[in-house]
């Protein structure tokens, strides 16, 4: 009861469904549209890659030291270069093998009932590894780069400056696997609803759903074979 004696009314728990039984929306932000609901991934994926560019030019004002820290510098980062080459040219063989086993499993059975499940889930493997690829490039030339000006501003501004510098690089790699990340899998969640024969769009997003998985599946298998194998080649 209230202070002024009145019973008071019970709270109903929030009711989390989109669709009532006829398969409408009821509320926002359930009635919004598939462009509309991947318009804020988007949108982040996007600000997030404008600051990585901002990072990087910040980074750039940092002075990279003498000509030896250079030369020496020059070389770790050709040398990191070639083993990305390597490494990438055989993962393309392990890409193209997991695109092809699941464009033909997910088109001779697929979980939705249509034969572009095929198409989605792959398509959706191929997008995450490619940019789990790119995202490990990126990070691996701003990292070496990094390097040299973080040691040139320890040795002539000391430790604050330097892990200042040194932040500026590494953040560059986390905003950037955050970026594609986000924007990768917005687009390519609204590319795999279309196509389907079902106008219904709960129906859609869950067959979307599921194929996005493709998405993470590449993503983390790029991520898993380039830090084992980064592992290695930095102790050896």
């Amino acid at each position: 009861r209230t202070k002024e004696g009145k019973k008071k009314e019970p709270t109903m728990p929030l009711n989390l469904s989109c669709y009532v039984a006829s398969g409408k929306s009821t509320r926002f932000p359930c009635d919004l549209d598939i462009p509309a609901v991947v318009s804020l991934g988007i949108g982040a994926g996007g600000v997030s890659l404008l600051f990585v560019i901002f990072l990087i030019h910040t980074l750039k004002k940092a002075p990279r030291g003498s000509e030896h820290m250079n030369e020496i510098s020059d070389k770790i980062k050709s040398g990191a270069r070639a083993f990305l080459i390597t490494e990438y040219k055989y993962l393309s063989i392990f890409v193209f093998a997991m695109f092809s086993a699941l464009l033909i499993l997910y088109s001779v059975d697929p979980p939705s009932g249509d034969r572009t499940d095929g198409i989605r889930y792959g398509a959706s493997f191929l997008v995450g590894a490619f940019l789990s690829a790119l995202a490990g490039w990126g990070g691996m030339a701003v990292a070496t780069d990094a390097n040299v000006r973080t040691t040139q501003a320890a040795d002539e501004k000391g430790l604050a400056v330097a892990l200042r510098v040194a932040f500026t690089g590494g953040a560059v790699m986390g905003f950037t696997v955050v970026g594609l990340g986000l924007l990768g899998l917005s687009v390519m969640f609204l590319a795999i609803t279309y196509g389907y024969d079902d106008d219904n769009l709960e129906q859609r997003l869950q067959n979307a759903a599921d194929a996005i998985t493709g998405f993470g599946f590449g993503a983390s298998s790029i991520a898993l074979f380039a830090r084992v194998a980064g592992g290695i080649y930095t102790k050896a």
